[in-house]
């Protein structure tokens, strides 16, 4: 299987675009979804390079900028305070208007793959409800 990085560069208006580099070309679509991006890109890289697409599986980058567009339930200022990054500047990696250094990226990496995490392990309590965490637990009895 032949791994090839695609950058997720922005979400904007229902649209993903996206970009690889292969053989010293730069390819760049956009698709309404991000398995019709991947689609899109298989398809050129098949025109393009005469690649056999079922060998091809793409490792999803996210440019900082794409990355807060499509997962909009990330808060700016609460991944800043977080990773210890100043809020404004934070704001300013979301879009776009400056660039983090790969450490700071890095750490930003490791603050939102934390706060999966922590998601991970939520559970909800509530009566007659089955728990999220675990859907094969029985439905508490009324009482």
């Amino acid at each position: 299987m032949k791994k090839i990085a695609l950058v997720i560069e922005s979400v904007k208006n229902g649209q993903f675009w996206g970009r690889l580099h292969y053989d010293d070309d730069l390819i760049v679509e956009k698709a309404s979804s991000l398995e019709l991006l991947e689609r899109k890109m298989k398809k050129l890289l098949k025109d393009f390079h005469d690649l056999d697409i079922e060998t091809v599986e793409f490792d999803i980058q996210y440019d900082i900028v794409g990355l807060f567009e499509e997962k909009k339930f990330l808060n700016v200022s609460a991944v800043a305070e977080m990773a210890g990054i100043n809020k404004s500047l934070m704001r300013q990696y979301a879009t776009g208007k400056k660039f983090p250094s790969y450490d700071r990226a890095s750490k930003i990496v490791q603050v939102i793959n934390e706060i999966g995490k922590d998601l991970g392990k939520v559970k909800i309590a509530a009566p007659n409800y089955y728990q999220v965490a675990n859907p094969n637990r029985k439905k508490r009895e009324e009482a």
